[in-house]
């Protein structure tokens, strides 16, 4: 279970950093934190987005990204590649979207 926490926080620390790499200057995506499930075959990684008016955008950016990341990972850890998703955690936000 301890490796899997480890495995989890590096996972974290590694969408941190491509998302800063790869993501425009149009919001802010900030990893917030990580989540392992199904004994560690996925990772959900949650992020905030600011303004919250790009957080649709940002999601599907992310979505699109999702094998980038994952061959991003492939290069820079030497982990077992867990199935990644990436939602929204805006606080009071609750993964709702803004309705315009």
């Amino acid at each position: 279970m301890k490796s899997t926490a480890r495995a989890t926080e590096i996972v974290a620390r590694e969408a941190a950093l491509f998302i800063a790499q790869e993501a425009g200057a149009e919001s802010l995506i900030t990893v917030i934190r990580a989540e392992s499930v199904a004994h560690g075959e996925r990772v959900l990684i949650f992020v905030s987005v600011f303004p919250v008016e790009k957080a649709r955008a940002a999601l599907a950016f992310l979505e699109r990204q999702r094998e980038a990341f994952s061959n991003h990972l492939k290069s820079h850890t030497h982990l077992r590649l867990p199935r990644i998703d990436f939602m929204l955690d805006n606080g009071e936000q609750s993964g709702e979207f803004p309705k315009n």
